[in-house]
């Protein structure tokens, strides 16, 4: 297999994202016929001669089952180069390397708590500084501002609060101001939102969840369109090595090949269980894109083709959330998301504890809040499962 890991740009464009997603960049090996990528377990590879090289030298900087992957990823997102990491995690950190000490940042406060402690308890120590505002409210994201601002990073719909930020104004912010505008794409993926289609720079995810969809491997990625950003953000990934294995990478391949139909079947029973949830004397209040009188309801119509599988939701009674998370039993108490088995999660405790008490707070991230991943069994069983959980908690 060729290196050609550079751009996409070649790529056919025509066929569907459904289609794209089956066949990828590539979707035979030319070598061998082979219709699933080979996996190139090698970590070193052969020169021909001095000077010579195949493309291929050493996998912690390039591998051709990555390569392949890195290729399909750019080519569903729409951009020209993708980069496959170990976890989500590295790619960010790679990401900020991009910039340099007295830059400064703007993230959407509602935002994974392990982006909070990479930036403020990393490098905020090496002179990077971020302001953690609401993107969701433009006013807010615009007064955030200043002289050293470098770009606005976003989760969008945010977790676990589901607020969506308008991505084709944000990306005219901060491009007056002659900075990057990068998206968290993990809850949405790019089946049903592309980023640098509205403007954004750089797009982020975390592959372990919707891309590679079954809960049993760790990715993460970066996907641009930029000459000017590929060198830098390649040499990074190269330099920290927190490259993705060609093993993982086949697992991802595999996984993308069905994100189509596993997208549709989350937000189907997502809105099913939402709206049951809704109705549920013991739920408070519902989050979810995909509510009509949800507030950014229009933005995310105009900016996204579906409104993904995620649900949080307010307790009435803080008490319920031992009890409902005991007692869950098809549905499973674990941290993550957008895999093929629903999870429930308790952000406060979980994916939100390193962010500060009242940081959390301010976001609506309480000892109330639910967060339900809906995977792709039965929605019915799902629905039962959660009505005897909810009745494990006693009387009302």
């Amino acid at each position: 297999m060729e290196n050609t890991s550079e751009t996409v740009s070649d790529c056919p464009k025509k066929h569907a994202l459904a289609t794209r997603l089956v066949h990828g960049a590539t979707p035979f090996d030319p070598c061998t016929g082979a219709i699933s990528t080979p996996i190139y377990q090698s970590a070193t590879f052969r020169h021909p001669g001095l000077n010579e090289s195949t493309g291929f030298d050493y996998s912690r900087v390039v591998n051709p089952t990555r390569t392949e992957l890195e290729r399909t990823l750019a080519l569903v997102e729409n951009g020209r180069y993708g980069l496959a990491f170990s976890t989500g995690m590295g790619a960010i950190s790679s990401l900020i390397k991009l910039y340099k000490p007295g830059d400064h940042l703007i993230v959407s406060e509602d935002l994974y708590g392990g982006t909070y402690r990479l930036f403020q308890e990393y490098y905020a120590l090496y002179g990077f500084s971020f302001s953690y505002v609401d993107t969701s409210d433009f006013a807010r994201t615009e007064a955030a501002l200043r002289p050293q601002t470098k770009a606005l990073f976003v989760e969008t719909p945010s977790n676990p609060m589901m607020k969506v930020t308008d991505i084709r104004r944000c990306a005219q912010l901060i491009h007056g101001r002659g900075g990057h505008l990068i998206v968290d794409n993990t809850f949405l993926s790019p089946y049903f939102q592309t980023p640098l289609d509205l403007g954004a720079d750089i797009v982020v995810h975390s592959g372990t969840k919707y891309l590679a969809g079954h809960n049993d491997t760790l990715a993460g990625f970066l996907v641009h369109s930029q000459d000017g950003l590929e060198e830098g953000l390649r040499n990074a990934q190269k330099s920290e090595g927190a490259s993705l294995s060609p093993f993982d990478s086949w697992l991802v391949l595999r996984g993308l090949k069905t994100l189509a139909l596993r997208m549709e079947r989350h937000q189907a029973s997502a809105l099913r269980i939402a709206s049951w949830l809704r109705e549920h004397p013991r739920v408070g209040k519902v989050f979810f894109a995909g509510f009509p009188d949800h507030p950014q309801y229009g933005i995310s119509k105009a900016q996204a083709r579906g409104f993904g599988g995620m649900i949080s939701f307010y307790l009435k009674n803080p008490a319920d959330a031992p009890l409902l998370l005991k007692n869950v039993a098809l549905i499973l108490f674990a941290e993550s998301l957008g895999g093929t088995e629903s999870l429930l999660t308790y952000p406060v405790v979980q994916t939100h504890g390193a962010i500060p008490e009242q940081m959390r707070l301010s976001a609506g991230v309480d000892e109330r809040l639910m967060r339900l991943s809906v995977g792709i069994e039965d929605p019915d069983d799902l629905i039962n499962d959660l009505a005897q959980a909810f009745h494990a908690c006693g009387e009302l």
